[in-house]
């Protein structure tokens, strides 16, 4: 047994049975490893971009990690904006970079570089695996480190000698008999199965968020993101609103947002600043749960950083790293509120009625309404055009609406590949719909090769602006003036346009 089989051994007796890949030549040994070892699930991306970002959603839809395989350095660095958005959204994932032989990296060949640094600013835990014997403990590590609450990305960085070697009979031994025992008692897929366990509730919090509620409801609001999102504990902050009054909303991104007809309608924080200055200037108190404090995306001329009013005060109630829905109960038990029909839950009936004229923000959001299907997922980096869509689609029937999370676009299509092989997992069945924008899919068009090789059930819904839209108006926002032709140039994505349907 070679390092490279041993870390396939032990990943998959950790659990992680699933592979997105863009390997190259310091990877061989492990694709040859993927051949002799059954179990694994390999998916290959054309671009790193994709690779990593599948992987997110992938997480998003199971709460397990999935492995990543990626060449070298470089190959790391095209995958980077997709980990960054990985990480923003608490997604788990093991990266595995494959390295030159020591001894090889001492000639400074072309494709030399220092790995470690390339992946340390997206990655919670880094280690290089330089010996044979080291490999399958190394790997082992990686997915712990991943199943962090929030989930955690993990790189191990695997030399090519380390891959080629052969490990020693008692590692040898110590890899089987861990496959052995996994075998015998597998890993179940059920969502969240090995998330580590949430931190202690924090009672204190509790009781002041508890009290606040009771002296000033109105003037309150319960702040929602990450897992606070899911149904469960939304139900909980709905049943909060509606004995207290309470102001109940989410940030304005949510790596998983389960909405629709018959659960808790969350409004989200306005991404405009003005917009959500106004929305939020009426709260002395804002509770957080699972959210941080709401700031603008970007810095504005003349405009606060910070979107709460001045002197508003703040209270964590769970971090990322509680239960949001056992802090949400404790709350809602705490004010009395258990036995209250939650607030802010929307009806089947979609009242508006379709528009017979042209195609608008207005009208897609009417029709997504009607025809989103039950359970289906939702991938929105529709950006301008989508920014209108979240109240139009509250009717819709039960699915979940996943966002990009760490605000590098082109997250889209690859998440789309995740989120359809995860949901195959946990419930089959689920219909995937990927809202894009013409200039946001442009930066992982390769993504459209794997959902058909992989014949996932993805619909791709391109709005076709043949231009960076939201830029326009963020050029005056930052009171860039109006722009002139070499402006414009940077800002549309015409001459020539994209032909979407032939490219799919």
């Amino acid at each position: 047994m070679n390092g490279a089989e041993s870390l396939t051994r032990s990943l998959l007796a950790s659990g992680v049975d699933l592979c997105f890949a863009n390997p190259g030549t310091s990877e061989m040994h492990f694709v040859a490893a993927l051949d002799r070892v059954p179990g694994m699930r390999c998916v290959l991306g054309l671009f790193e971009g994709v690779v990593t970002g599948a992987a997110d959603g992938y997480w998003r839809m199971t709460g397990r990690p999935a492995a990543t395989l990626l060449h070298l350095g470089p190959g790391l660095a095209n995958g980077l904006a997709n980990l960054h958005n990985a990480k923003k959204a608490g997604s788990g994932i093991v990266n595995v970079v494959g390295d030159h032989a020591t001894a090889h990296l001492a000639l400074d060949a072309p494709l030399t570089s220092d790995i470690h640094t390339l992946a340390a600013p997206m990655s919670h835990w880094v280690q290089a695996a330089d010996k044979a014997n080291d490999v399958a403990r190394l790997g082992r590590e990686a997915v712990r480190q991943a199943r962090g609450r929030p989930g955690q990305i993990s790189t191990l960085i695997l030399r090519a000698d380390a891959a080629w070697s052969e490990v020693s009979s008692e590692v040898s031994s110590a890899v089987s008999s861990a496959v052995s025992s996994a075998v015998s008692s597998p890993v179940t897929s059920t969502v969240n199965s090995e998330l580590a366990a949430p931190a202690a509730l924090n009672m204190a919090a509790v009781d002041q968020a508890a009290q606040l509620l009771r002296t000033d409801g109105a003037g309150t609001l319960l702040l929602l993101g990450d897992r606070a999102l899911r149904e469960g504990a939304s139900t909980w902050a709905g049943r909060i609103a509606a004995a207290t009054g309470c102001g109940l909303m989410s940030a304005f991104y949510g790596a998983r947002i389960e909405r629709g007809a018959g659960r808790v309608a969350l409004p989200r924080v306005p991404y405009a600043v003005d917009a959500a200055l106004a929305v939020l200037a009426r709260y002395r108190q804002v509770v957080l749960v699972g959210a941080s404090a709401p700031v603008g995306f970007f810095a504005y001329p003349g405009k606060p950083g910070v979107l709460t009013a001045p002197g508003t005060q703040l209270l964590t109630l769970a971090s990322t790293a509680h239960c949001p829905e056992q802090a949400l109960e404790a709350l809602c038990d705490a004010l009395g509120a258990r036995r209250s029909a939650p607030a802010l839950v929307p009806s089947s009936v979609i009242a508006t009625p379709l528009n017979d004229g042209g195609l608008d923000a207005a009208s897609i959001g009417v029709v997504l309404a009607r025809h989103i299907p039950v359970n289906a997922i939702v991938i929105d980096e529709a950006i301008s055009t989508g920014r209108s869509l979240d109240s139009a689609t509250r009717q819709a029937a039960p699915h979940d609406w996943l966002c990009g999370m760490g605000g590098a676009i082109g997250f889209g299509l690859p998440l789309a590949i995740g989120a359809a092989i995860g949901a195959a997992i946990t419930t089959p069945g689920r219909k995937v719909i990927a809202l894009e924008g013409d200039g946001s899919a442009m930066y992982t068009p390769q993504a459209l090769w794997t959902l058909a090789r992989e014949q996932l059930d993805v619909t791709v819904v391109v709005f076709a602006n043949r231009a960076y839209r939201i830029l326009l108006g963020e050029f005056a926002g930052v009171g860039a003036g109006a722009p002139g032709q070499r402006a414009m140039d940077m800002l549309s994505i015409d001459r020539p346009t994209i032909d979407w349907v032939a490219l799919a």
